[in-house]
């Protein structure tokens, strides 16, 4: 079982920047893909960015194509906190931002995802 908890959020202007992170702790030796989702009101739930680790510890990394160039996915140390630095954030990037992470991953689905509580994050124009 692994348990995700994010922070970071907040309010923002547009043009403004946020740093998300999610701290994992449990059984994270089985982790090999992490991620971040968000649910804006009224819609349904979609895939932000995902990292995966895969042999000899190389690293890839996937985003929608809506926060490409702006938002960017990193893991510290042992998988075990997770971070999304978001800059030039628009209105439309307002939602509750949930961290993932499963044991595979493919683009931005994230296989048997362990999901955190979430973070709201608000930008203003």
């Amino acid at each position: 079982q692994v348990h995700l908890v994010e922070s970071g959020g907040g309010s923002v202007q547009a043009g403004g920047s946020l740093r998300l992170s999610c701290a994992a702790s449990g059984y994270t030796g089985s982790i090999s893909c992490m991620g971040w989702f968000r649910q804006a009101p009224g819609k349904e739930r979609e895939g932000v960015a995902t990292i995966y680790t895969g042999t000899y510890r190389s690293v890839s990394t996937y985003y929608a194509d809506s926060v490409n160039g702006r938002f960017t996915i990193s893991q510290g140390n042992a998988k075990k906190t997770l971070y999304l630095q978001m800059n030039s954030l628009k209105p439309e990037d307002t939602a509750v931002y949930y961290c993932a992470a499963g044991q595979g991953c493919s683009g931005l689905k994230i296989y048997g995802a362990s999901w955190g509580q979430g973070t709201q994050v608000t930008v203003s124009s």
